[in-house]
This record gives structure tokens, C-alpha cells and sequence, in this order.
């Protein structure tokens, strides 16, 4: 194997990692600067993150530092980095906006949360701007470590700890399977980068090798997804963490993962694909019956989003499975419409929260059309967009995978997701009847004062149903990432 002369590095070498740089230089000065800074300025701490996410998103929207490869092709900028990035960016700063009342008014805002959710960011950057096996693991464990610490922010909850520690010792284990296909993989073709595999992979006679990596790889892209067999983790992590921080792990980093599957499977391990599609299918079918049939028995809201988590990776596998241009951009605007539509609900839950009260059972919206008819139809908005029902944007993606499923000759698989996608229309439309159809229970929650929070979940959850009106320029944007796959 021949490698590239290592040659000086200039300024404008670096240029298009410049939103990694800048975000990641702005971690480190916040966590110094908050050190400096007593506890009832915290407010500081929290703009001064707000702010720097801020700068990176709009270099990113702007194309600042432009397009190309760094470090010899380990890190690669093209269109498919730039959407997921921008996006993944977007939903980190509305995890810092919505989780900053949430934390101050319980006592439990801490500097650190602020900086551990930049620098998870930078690693879900640098993830899906992976051009080799070693950024991407370097990516994966800035964010997983970030992640673990997050979860387990709250010392003082027993359930926060006991997530935590059932996290990151799942995690290691995923991480530990993905590592070893990566070994697998470089041992059969004899490089880390993801072009030079897939060049390698069209013409080696390693396939037992070759496929047994590639499986291991699977397994730990399903655990980050969330995919069914390997989602044992997200019940307990979205009800032991705190809102905002399960609010950050139901979105940003599933976008992530996908973008970690596109680069691994696609760009690496491409040419073996009419073997590992056929995983990926029976994963996404797993996902699609395992998430919704276990979400029907939860009455903890938090719980219940979890599982419906998996069914919905389920129908993202779709478009995965389904292959070529078409299902890449449909996997991808799912991924996006997925977070978009967790952040709402987390949202919600978080604006309906007080302190000694956390409205995490679905039993906490009985009557809460009768008590604040406004947010009752925010809730509305959210449940009807991740139930799929037209005209919100649920229903645009899920039939945008189930087409893209279709065109890759996986019709008993679009026929499955049709019918789990009715199946999960029962447990989110019985939130919607406790809310309109059931008496109120207990004491009226208290108003909230935050309006930026209000105004904020009120965008959220209303873009679910104007966003179809925007979709083709939307959609458009994803296939614009995609073009060079035949």
C-alpha cells in the first residue's frame, strides 16, 4: 500500500473545515470563560454557546471555507456533509434554547452541558464529513462520550445515573462491533479510506471477510440509529435523561448516523450492495414491528417516543434499503423530518414541565385542550406529523421511503411499512384524545412566562405543517447530495 508524501499544511488547506474549527476553538474558550463565571450569570454561558452555533450555521448556510478534502482525503466537505451539517448544527442550538429554562429553573444549568452539547456537535460533524474507517470512529466517540456524560448530567436523579451507566455500557459494546468490522474491513482491502475500500472491495476475492466487516459495521450503525434488535438502550435513556438532553439525543445525532451510514456502506463497502441491502431490509422490518407494537403498551410519553424512535429508523432504513439516488434523498429528508418532529415533541414536553412536575405520562394532557387550547393543538400539530397523517410532514416522508422502497424492488417491505404506519397511528392518536376528549386531572399547570420558549415550540411545531408547501425546494436540496450515485 502506497501513501501520500506528508506534505506542510496552509491556511487555505484547512479552509473548508473552518465551521469545525471555529466551533471547536469556541468550546474550548467557553469552558475556560465558564470557569470565571458565577452561577446566577450563567445567562452568559448560554448566549455565548447560542451565539457561537449561531456563526457555524451560517458559515455552513453560506458555503464558507467552500468544498474539498483535508488531511489527505480524511475529511471530505461535498453537498451531502453540507446539508447534514447545517441541519445538524440547526438542532443542537434549539436543544441549547429550549433546555435553558428547564435547567435553570430545577437549579441543574451547568457550563459543562453547554460545552459537552458543542463539542457533540463537532463530532457529528466531523462524522459525516468521513472520508476514512478513522474519522469516523474519531467522530463516533466524541459524540458517544459527550453523549454518555450528558445523560448521566444530573447526579442527583438515580434514574439519570442508571440510564448513563446502561448507555455507555451498551455503547462501548456497540462501539467495540464497529470497531472490529472497521479491522475486518482493513485487513481484506488493506486501507482506511472509504474510496480506497470501495475501489478494493470491486475487486477482492476476501468476500467472506469482506461481508463478515461489513455485518459487524452494521450492528453499530443499527445501536446509533436505534434499529431494532440493538435498541435496548433508548427506553431507559429518554426516560432517565432530562427532557433537553433526551430532546438532543432523539435528534441531532440520528441524523449522524445516518450520514455515518451513508459513508461507511455507500462510499465504503458500495459494491456489496445487493448483500448488505437485504441486512438492512430485515432490520428495517424489525424496527417497523418491534417500535410500534412495543410503543402501544407505554403510558410514560417519553417511553412511548422511544420505541416509536424505532419504528420510525424503520422507515429511514426504507429508503437506505431501497438504494441509489432516490432512496439516499429520502432516507435523508426522513432523517431530517424526523428531527425536526422529535425536537417538537421534547419540546412540548418541556413547556409543559415544571419544576416537582415533569409532564413525561400521557395521562399529564388529559384535558389540556379544555386548560390551554393553544398548546393543545401544538401537540396536535407534532402527533399528527409523526402518526403520518396528511397534510404534515410525516406523511410526505414516510411516502417519499416507502416509493424510494418500492423503486429498489422492495415491495413486501413498502406493504410492512404501510401497515406498522397505521398501527402507529393508534398510540400517538390517544394522546391527541386524552388531550380533547378526557377530563382534566389534578391542579392546573401553572403559566410560564418564557416566550422565547413559547414562540420557539410554536415555529417547531407549526413548521410540521407548513413545511410541505416547501418541500420540493426541500427535497431538491437532499437529491442536489446524492447525484453521483447511479
Amino acid at each position: 500500500m502506497t501513501t501520500s508524501p506528508l506534505l506542510p499544511l496552509t491556511t487555505a488547506d484547512l479552509s473548508p473545515l473552518s465551521p469545525e474549527l471555529v466551533l471547536i476553538g469556541s468550546a474550548f474558550a467557553l469552558l475556560i470563560l465558564d470557569l470565571f463565571i458565577s452561577d446566577k450569570n450563567k445567562i452568559w454561558t448560554h448566549l455565548l454557546s447560542l451565539a457561537a452555533m449561531a456563526v457555524v450555521f451560517f458559515m455552513l448556510a453560506a458555503g464558507v471555507g467552500g468544498q474539498g478534502e483535508v488531511f489527505h482525503g480524511m475529511f471530505v466537505r461535498d453537498n451531502a456533509a453540507d446539508v447534514m451539517k447545517t441541519v445538524i448544527v440547526l438542532l443542537s442550538g434549539l436543544t441549547l434554547v429550549y433546555g435553558w429554562s428547564y435547567l435553570r429553573q430545577r437549579n441543574q444549568y451547568q457550563g459543562e452541558i453547554a460545552v459537552l452539547i458543542m463539542f457533540a456537535t463537532a463530532g457529528m460533524m466531523l462524522l459525516v464529513s468521513a472520508g476514512s474507517l478513522l474519522m469516523a470512529y474519531l467522530g463516533l466517540e466524541l459524540l458517544a462520550l459527550c453523549s454518555y456524560a450528558l445523560v448521566a448530567s444530573n447526579r442527583d436523579n438515580g434514574l439519570a445515573a442508571e440510564a448513563g451507566m446502561k448507555y455507555i455500557v451498551l455503547g462501548s459494546l456497540a462501539s467495540g462491533l464497529l470497531l472490529y468490522g472497521m479491522s475486518l474491513i482493513y485487513g481484506a482491502t488493506g486501507t482506511l479510506s472509504l474510496p480506497g475500500i470501495h475501489a478494493a472491495v470491486a475487486h477482492s476475492d476476501e468476500t467472506l471477510l469482506l461481508l463478515t466487516g461489513a455485518t459487524f459495521m452494521i450492528a453499530g450503525v443499527a445501536f446509533k440509529l436505534g434499529a431494532a434488535p440493538f435498541h435496548m438502550w433508548l427506553p431507559d435513556v429518554y426516560q432517565g435523561a432530562q427532557a433537553p438532553i433526551a430532546l438532543f439525543i432523539s435528534s441531532a445525532p440520528k441524523l449522524a448516523a445516518f450520514g455515518m451510514a451513508y459513508r461507511l456502506l455507500e462510499v465504503g463497502v458500495g459494491p456489496m450492495s445487493g448483500q448488505w441491502q437485504l441486512l438492512i431490509a430485515g432490520l428495517a422490518a424489525l424496527s417497523l414491528v418491534v417500535g410500534n407494537l412495543m410503543a402501544i403498551a407505554q403510558a410514560n410519553l417519553k417511553r412511548m417516543l422511544a420505541y416509536s424512535t424505532v419504528s420510525h429508523i424503520g422507515f429511514l432504513l426504507l429508503g437506505i434499503a431501497g438504494g441509489g439516488e432516490r432512496g439516499y434523498a429520502a432516507a435523508m429528508f426522513y432523517a431530517i423530518s424526523y428531527a425536526i418532529m422529535s425536537t417538537a415533541a421534547f419540546g412540548a414536553i418541556i413547556a409543559l414541565s415544571r419544576k416537582g412536575f415533569e409532564a413525561e405520562n400521557i395521562e399529564d394532557f388529559k384535558g389540556l385542550n379544555a386548560r390551554n387550547p393553544w398548546m393543545a393543538g401544538l401537540v396536535l400539530c407534532i402527533m399528527a406529523s409523526l402518526a403520518g397523517i396528511p397534510p404534515f410532514l410525516g406523511f410526505w416522508s414516510k411516502l417519499l421511503v416507502l416509493g424510494a422502497a418500492i423503486d429498489g424492488g422492495m415491495v413486501w417491505l413498502a406493504l410492512l411499512g404501510v401497515i406498522c404506519a397505521v398501527i402507529g397511528c393508534f398510540y400517538y392518536l390517544r394522546v391527541i384524545k386524552v388531550m380533547y376528549f378526557d377530563e382534566p386531572v389534578g391542579e392546573p399547570i401553572p403559566g410560564r412566562n418564557d416566550r422565547v420558549l413559547g414562540v420557539v415550540l410554536g415555529v417547531n411545531a407549526l413548521v410540521l405543517l407548513v413545511a410541505p408547501l416547501a418541500m420540493n425546494p426541500i427535497l431538491a436540496w437532499c437529491q442536489n447530495a446524492f447525484t453521483h450515485i447511479s
